[in-house]
């Protein structure tokens, strides 16, 4: 145990004089209440600590005790299902409906365990040696923590135990024991180790049009949703978290407006599960740390996340994490680096603002476990740039380590455009790297489609601002009809409704079928165009209210139905074409 006397407070930040040696990132506890806190610098015989709790009634002479382990949190099954702050410390089940200052006192969680091994059977780091029954019937595993071995020397029976209650006894080749629980200690800054990073092999489908098939983020990618105040970042982000095909979601608020976080801490645990139609919640961990909550703890709540999300992938599942936002950690960092007097970079936030943006965003990877598993983490973060400017640092960082750019616009927004995602400000790098699994499920063309409509919306743009200075009647046939087709696409296929019981989600197979017609469309109205149409004529056309409300009115189970939209498509035009040469 080391131990040093605080010689000063400035809100989140002290300093102390020590009495034994300290280490960089050692986890404290500070004064009478053991409020948690972690050495952030070391100066001579001095060190500087960041409290993660309200540091009121602190003051100099009191105590500071190490005990030379970096700040940590407790790993396993037990975590799924539930609520916690930034340290990993329960919302729900303690004895206070607030959560008091210091060390918080709850009752272990008990799991149902079962063995998997037996005596006498060697086990290495990463590997199960029993599993656990969720609540909602999900079966976990217990995994030996990473940097033990060993021979099992006991086993307990199957039953119900407590969260940190001893399962296993292990004896390492030189003979030391080492106990083992259905948990374990792992500390949050630290990446958990894997056998290998694994190349792209899909994509993580969130069920939101624009994103799959026009800016996909691979799974176990990154992507980040920048957008400014109403945008609907939160919004899309719950959307996300229901509907991707993840096995676990790890969402953690960090820093956003209290409530805000409540409505996302009531909604959660009612919404029901697409998959299994039981609550969403029991594959889900909700972090909470909101804006009035001690500044220093939404430094550490991102780090918190990201290693929840790794022992969740270690289990050999796909998790997706869900930050929002990462604005609000940068201006954790930023007010902690202030009060320890560190020279200022860009916009007031400190130098190394970038390499811990990079050192969160590279911890998302599809690997190979060190059990023998495949696993992924998808990190998705939200940006709240000021005033929606997308040049100040924190957005300019991260785009550097991300592959999805998904940029919200207020202008959709406010025009009830949702979600508000533009498409000529966003980009996926990940699209080369897809394409064949697009391909695969039913599109050869799929890249050639997909630059098509890119290729449509960006005329549009160009076009509408001419029409705002000659006007629409203006314009050549040709370049109306991009105007009517990019329309019709707009609202057919990139507006969708997070509330609509059918249009909320969209599978892979309906994006494509979609697809497909409004390009179909768009090569027919072409050669009416050259035929002598009007865009008046086409606009008139019964068609294009199907296609532009076929999202809402054709579901998921029912895929047959654009079959007979293609045939009124068909008939539509037909129509027209034997009407015209009638007339002529």
């Amino acid at each position: 145990m080391t131990t040093a006397k605080i010689t000063s407070v400035s809100g989140p930040v002290l300093k102390a004089r020590v009495e034994q040696p300290f280490q960089m990132g050692e986890a404290v506890r500070v004064g009478e209440r053991e409020l948690m806190g972690e050495v952030i610098r070391i100066q001579g015989q001095e060190i500087v600590v960041q409290v993660y709790e309200d540091t009121s009634g602190l003051r100099p002479g009191g105590a500071v005790l190490g005990n030379g382990l970096p700040l940590a949190v407790r790993l396993g099954p037990h975590l799924l299902g539930g609520i916690f702050d930034g340290l990993l410390r329960p919302l729900t089940g303690t004895d206070s409906a607030y959560i008091e200052p210091g060390t918080v006192k709850t009752a272990p969680r008990v799991l149902p365990f079962k063995p998997g091994v037996k005596e006498g059977d060697a086990l290495n780091a990463g590997m199960r040696f029993g599993n656990v029954q969720t609540s909602g019937g999900k079966t976990l595993q217990c995994l030996v923590p990473p940097e033990v071995n060993g021979k099992v020397a006991r086993m307990a029976p199957g039953g119900e135990y407590a969260e940190d209650a001893t399962l296993c006894w292990l004896d390492d080749a030189d003979g030391a024991p080492s106990e083992l629980a259905m948990s374990h200690i792992w500390p949050v800054r630290k990446p958990r180790p894997i056998v290998e990073r694994l190349p792209v092999a899909g994509p993580l489908l969130t069920g939101q049009r624009i994103l799959d098939a026009l800016f996909p983020v691979a799974q176990g990618g990154k992507a980040t949703l920048p957008g400014g105040f109403g945008t609907g970042k939160t919004v899309l982000q719950e959307s996300l978290a229901k509907w991707c095909d993840a096995d676990v979601i790890v969402y953690v608020g960090c820093g956003e407006r209290g409530n805000e976080m409540s409505g996302v801490l009531q909604e959660f645990p009612a919404l029901e599960d697409p998959r299994t139609g039981r609550p969403l919640m029991e594959r889900t961990v909700l972090i909470a740390n909101v804006s009035n909550m001690p500044v220093a703890a939404r430094e550490a709540s991102t780090y918190t996340a990201v290693s929840v999300a790794e022992y969740f992938r270690d289990q050999g599942l796909h998790v997706a994490l869900m930050a929002d936002s990462t604005s609000r950690w940068a201006e954790a960092l930023r007010e902690i680096s202030g009060r320890l007097g560190e020279l200022p970079a860009e916009a007031g936030y400190p130098a190394y603002l970038s390499s811990r943006l990079a050192a969160f965003y590279e911890r998302a990877a599809r690997v190979r476990t060190l059990s023998g598993d495949e696993g992924s983490v998808t990190i998705i973060g939200a940006v709240s740039p000021a005033g929606g400017d997308f040049s100040e640092p924190v957005t300019t960082h991260t785009k550097r380590y991300v592959r999805s750019f998904w940029a919200l616009d207020s202008a959709r927004a406010h025009a009830r455009f949702y979600p508000a995602i533009h498409p000529l400000q966003s980009y996926s790098e990940d699209v080369e790297a897809l394409a064949s699994w697009w391909q695969a499920r039913g599109d050869p063309h799929w890249s050639e489609t997909r630059r098509r409509f890119l290729t449509l919306l960006q005329q549009q743009a160009r076009l509408e601002r001419m029409a705002r200075i000659v006007g629409k009647d203006a314009l050549p046939m040709r370049q109306q009809l991009v105007l009517l087709c990019a329309q019709v696409v707009s609202e057919g296929f990139l507006r969708q409704s997070a509330i609509s019981p059918v249009d909320r989600y969209c599978s892979p197979e309906r994006q494509v079928r979609m697809m497909r017609l409004l390009l179909r469309f768009n090569d027919l109205a072409e050669k009416a165009v050259e035929a002598g149409a009007s865009v008046e004529e086409l606009y008139a056309l019964p068609v294009v209210r199907g296609l532009q409300r076929m999202g809402e009115e054709i579901p998921e189970d029912h895929l047959d139905q654009f079959d007979s939209l293609q045939e009124q498509l068909e008939t539509d035009f037909a129509t027209w074409t034997r009407a015209t040469a009638n007339v002529g």
